[in-house]
């Protein structure tokens, strides 16, 4: 006999399976669920977002799981090995790279929120605004885009952070102003393609304004191939993140940054290679998990992806 559980589970697949949605809001839960049951097949996307859901959680509990201070020297404890005491040996300062690794998730997550929140909303502006209007305005806007794409994105962010100074705050602003170009492009194509599209006609008779056009219409149908395009730069912000930090011109001594320990290493990779391994793994595992989740959240949201 089937129990009370399984017939309401029964009920609520048929609810979000159903063809002819009552609602708006049964219409999105049904895709929503169709969507999560397309990435669950997907193994690697699952591994990705489950190695980025241990990362916020070691972020968040980086106090309770470091066993020592990220930044406390030992002189007399230096370049030990990897041990029970120290799982990931300690660096030319005694410090504990377990505990500065761990410490350093942080400042990573930090770094790639703020470039999100800052250079998202920016290149899909301008990509939406250019494409709407058309003309000058795209014009101008995209030869603006195409002189920021002319340059190699770490080439720029260290020009841009060479004139701000070194530091963490200055990094994430370089980094920014360097990631919103290809957002903006993206942001066109997809404007481009539904501006003159029936709807928009309709709600232009309407009375409606370009700016209730661009942020009520066309900027919520643009998001998701954004989604994908922001998931996909977290690797590169990352390693440009780090870049900047190897070389001094991002987050500064002694503050736990992957790319600054990698660089510390450098000096003993031959008789000490945990120094520059272990920062170095580190980047290694989130940047292939963000890739792992982009390339899955793209055969969810794209529909001109094979989703089987």
């Amino acid at each position: 006999m089937m129990t009370n559980k399984t017939l309401k589970t029964g009920r609520m697949r048929k609810w979000l399976r159903a063809d002819t949605p009552d609602s708006a809001f049964q219409a999105w839960s049904g895709r929503a669920y169709l969507g999560l049951l397309r990435f669950m097949k997907n193994r690697l996307a699952v591994l990705g977002l489950l190695i980025i859901v241990a990362l916020i959680v070691i972020a968040v509990l980086a106090p309770v799981i470091a066993p020592y201070d990220p930044v406390e020297t030992d002189i007399g404890n230096r370049l030990q090995p990897l041990s029970f005491t120290h799982y990931l040996g300690t660096d030319e300062m005694g410090r504990d790279i377990f505990s500065r690794i761990i410490f350093g998730s942080r400042l990573t997550l930090y770094i790639i929120s703020l470039v999100a929140i800052i250079a998202a909303p920016v290149g899909i502006l301008v990509g939406t605004v250019a494409g709407y209007f058309g003309g000058i305005v795209d014009t101008v806007l995209m030869r603006i885009t195409d002189i920021f794409l002319a340059f190699p994105k770490l080439i720029l962010a260290l020009a841009f952070v060479s004139a701000l100074g070194p530091g963490i705050e200055n990094a994430v602003i370089a980094i920014s102003i360097t990631s919103w170009p290809p957002y903006a492009r993206i942001a066109r194509a997809e404007t481009i393609t539904i501006r003159n599209c029936d709807f928009i006609k309709a709600v232009r008779l309407q009375g409606a304004g370009a700016l209730r056009i661009i942020t009520g219409h066309i900027m919520p149908l643009c998001l998701p191939s954004l989604i994908i395009r922001v998931t996909l730069d977290m690797a590169g912000i990352i390693l440009t993140a780090a870049g900047l930090g190897f070389l001094g011109l991002g987050a500064q001594p002694p503050t736990p940054e992957w790319g600054a320990m990698t660089a510390g290493g450098r000096t003993y990779i031959i008789d000490h290679w945990w120094l520059i391994s272990m920062p170095g793994t580190a980047i290694f595992i989130v940047s292939l998990a963000f890739n792992l989740l982009g390339d899955g959240l793209r055969e969810v949201l794209d529909p001109r992806s094979d989703n089987g």
